[in-house]
Parts: C-alpha cells; structure tokens; sequence
C-alpha cells in the first residue's frame, strides 16, 4: 500500500502558519516515504465556508511549492457518499436515531454535571424503536461502552482514552447533512489515508473516529498530533501578534523558502542545523523527531533565515520574488537593471523583499526631490565643485563599468585635494536621493550614464537654489 498523507483544511480563513507547518509536515512524510499527499478541502461548514478562503488556501499552497499529488477534494461533492455510509452504520445497529430536543440534551449535561459526572447525551434514544411520526431527529453513532481507545501517536506516544468518556456523538444533523467527524472518518478511509498528521487540538475527536472507522470494517492511519504554535508571550498564535496568514508573509517580504525553513524548524530538529535545503528536509524529516512540546514564534530569527535566503539564492530566482513587490509598489521595472542585479547590491542591506523594493525605487524611476535631511549634510555650497567635477570625468568616459567609475570619483578627490566622501556622498545623494545605497560605483553603473548625469545637475541646482535664497 501506498504511503499517503493529507491535509484538510476548512475554508473559513486564511491559510495560517500553524496550518502551513502541518501541511508542510504532512508533505515532506510522504515525499521522505515515496507516497502521495492529498489536499482536502473541508467545506461542509456552509455558512462560514467560501470561495475566497478556498482561493486563499491555495494561494499559500502555491506560494509555498506543497504540491499535492491528488486533489483538491471537496466534502461538498460527497454527500451522498456520506449518506451511503451513515446507511450502513444505521443497518449495521452502529447508529440510531435520536429525537432528543436540544434542551433535552442540554438539560442531560446539566444534569450529569451536578452528580459530578461526564456531561454527556445519556443514551435515551440509543435502543429505542418507537420513533414518533414526523418528528426531527438526528442520528448518533453508538459509541462502543466500556474498555479503552488507545492512540498510538507518532509524536505524542501512546494515548489511552476510555469509552465511558466519549459521547454518542451525532454524525447527521435534523437536515440530514454529515457532521465533522462522519465525513473525515470516510474520506480518510475512501482515500487510502496511511497518516493522518494534524494538529494536537484534534486528539479529541482521534477515539470518537477510531470507533466509527472500527465499526466500518476500516483499516485504521496512523497518527501523528502536532503541538500547536505559541506566540512569543506563551499563548497560542494569532493576530495579536502579528501576522498569522501565510500570504501575508509573502505581502510583507518573505521568501517562501524561509518560511518553509523556519516553519520545519518549529517543531523539529536534526542536531543544530538551521538552515535546510527543500531537499535536506525531505531526506532528513521524520515524524517520530517532533517535539511533544508547543513552539514559539519568533519573528527574529524568521528574519535571519529570510536574510540568508535573499543572500544565497540565485539572484534571478529571488528577482522573480521581488518583482511582486515592485509591482505591488507601482514601480515599472521595464525600464533599468535587471532585477536580479539589484538583488546582488541589495540583499544584504535588507531584511525583507518588501524593504529591498522600497529602497531601490531610484533605480527605475526619478525622484520628485531629495532626501531633506541628506541635501543638509551633503550638498552644502563647497560641493559645487566637486559635482561639477565629477559630472565632467563621467561624462567623458569611454565605458559604464563600475572600475571606471570609482578612478573618475578617485582622480576628482585627488584633483582637489578633498577626502573621498567630500565627492561620493554629494555624489551619492545626486544619483540615488539619499544618503544610503550600495557602492557608489557599482550603483551608478547600474543606473543609465545619461540618468545619473541629469541627477546631478538636479543636485547642483538645489545647492545653488539654496546659496540664492540664503
């Protein structure tokens, strides 16, 4: 049998981080065993499912490169597989129909809870025929009683649950739709399911489905209960703090690659290595080396895996990413540097794509004007001079190479008798509008001769524009 893994989400949101480590956990396990990787979507919520979280949800897939070897599945499409179950489980006596009102059951719990035991439906309707006519009902599996379910949790360890705990929990509601429960049970079991891998937040509904998927006849997955994700205070991860939704980490300038790096990471360790490959994850991951333990985020070292993503990545694969963020910022690129030049100069200045787009607007396209507090500091009136120097030594040279550059600021310090900064930073803040940017040379070379040439009669002009109005 084939080694198969899934992930079911429920289209109610945004694909959030603790469901991406999940998937990305399930994907890697099947990738590390040679087997398939389903994506179900988990939709029979209808009131709160819809078609943008869907879209989201395979946005992030995308984005993050899990691809999923069948798939996408929709519950919505198996209703009347479900119903074909729920049959048979009531023609089997493993489910009943129950006519308890809900006050009815509310005021069993009520009452369970003052003798101080398990608040739970008391089982009135479970051996019961004398169905009232035209009557709503709900049908309920019929629990096992007594004896123990025991979980055999790949992360956790073993799990023992007793039967005395668990309800006759309802798999049809009164409109005759299936219940949670139900619908992953058969669908785990219709798609070869061997591991069911999902968060810890989910091992209380693991007895009730192994009871259902035992009363079928069905061969039971394995499990493995992941540990949730924490914020950096300690409680569970959500938007308080900060940004939980995979897309808008790639909105706020994040590498899917370090995502994926650092999501592995949370949860999972191979010795003290940091940084994997996709191809390390997948030969080194195992289920069984996930900490019991919840994690916390850290939005740092997301950083720091980021920042060495943008730093030894091919420059045009990361350009590709980047361009997203020139386009979501309204800069035209089609006119300038390759991109992947840009990320040569930039990336490690930045820590983010988003930051790496903001400051290389000025390789693309003019300034309406220059950085107030850099024309302060550097384009004083003694760096007239200097400009007009330099301009004339760039203007008059044969090649835009960055060596060429650097001996024509050089030789304009040396003609001068000035110290390099007196001619790179005026320099600097002409051509780029501020005092920040990579190596002046290898800047200027990526930007047009004719470009830098007119930015610095723009400088001298706001110099002498100064000295007039003074």
């Amino acid at each position: 049998m084939t080694l198969t893994t899934r992930f079911a989400p429920s289209p109610t949101g945004y694909l959030h981080v603790g469901g991406a480590r999940t998937a990305l956990y399930s994907w890697l396990y099947a990738k590390k065993n040679g087997g398939d990787f389903i994506l179900r979507i988990e939709d029979t919520d209808l009131e709160r499912s819809t078609q943008a979280s869907v879209d989201a949800i395979m946005d992030g897939m995308n984005w993050l490169n899990l691809e999923w070897t069948h798939g996408p599945y929709f519950q919505t499409k198996r209703f009347d597989r479900y119903k074909e179950v729920i049959e048979q489980l009531l023609a089997s006596g493993n489910a009943y129909r129950c006519y308890s009102t809900a006050e009815e059951v509310e005021a069993m719990r009520e009452e369970a809870k003052e003798k101080g035991e398990i608040e739970k439906y008391n089982g009135l309707w479970r051996d019961r025929t004398d169905y009232p006519e035209g009557q709503p009902y709900v049908i309920r599996f019929k629990n096992p009683i007594g004896g123990d379910v025991v979980i055999k949790d790949m992360v956790k360890g073993d799990i023992t649950i007793s039967n005395d705990q668990l309800d006759d929990l309802i798999i049809a509601r009164t409109d005759g739709t299936p219940t949670y429960n139900l619908t992953v049970v058969v669908d785990d079991w219709d798609m070869k399911v061997t591991h069911v891998v999902r968060g810890d937040d989910h091992i209380s509904n693991t007895p009730k489905q192994i009871n259902i998927l035992k009363a079928l006849g069905a061969p039971l997955p394995e499990y493995a209960h992941i540990p949730m994700i924490l914020g950096d205070d300690g409680k569970r991860l959500s938007k308080r703090h900060g940004a939980v939704s995979v897309m808008q980490y790639r909105d706020d300038g994040y590498l899917p690659e370090a995502l994926l790096n650092y999501l592995v990471r949370l949860g999972w360790s191979h010795g003290d290595q940091e940084i994997f490959s996709r191809e390390e994850m997948i030969e080194l991951f195992d289920l069984t080396g996930c900490n019991r333990a919840p994690s916390a985020f850290n939005t740092d070292k997301l950083i720091w895996v980021n920042q060495h993503y943008m730093k030894t990545l091919a420059p045009e694969y990361v350009a590709e990413h980047l361009q997203w963020h020139m386009d979501d910022q309204g800069i035209d690129t089609s006119n300038g540097p390759a991109l992947s030049e840009v990320v040569k100069v930039q990336a490690d200045r930045v820590k983010t794509l988003k930051e790496m787009a903001q400051i290389s607007r000025y390789f693309y396209e003019d300034f309406d004007e220059l950085d107030p507090k850099a024309v302060k500091k550097h384009l004083r009136p003694v760096t007239v001079e200097p400009l007009n120097v330099v301009k004339s030594k760039l203007a008059a040279l044969s090649e835009w190479v960055p060596e060429l550059i650097h001996d024509a600021i050089n030789d304009t310090a040396t003609e001068l008798e000035v110290g390099m900064g007196k001619v790179g930073m005026p320099l600097r803040v002409a051509a780029t509008g501020g005092g920040n940017s990579p190596s002046l040379d290898i800047t200027l070379a990526l930007l047009d001769k004719d470009i830098v040439l007119a930015r610095i009669d723009n400088a001298i002009k706001v110099v002498e524009e100064r000295i007039a109005n003074s």
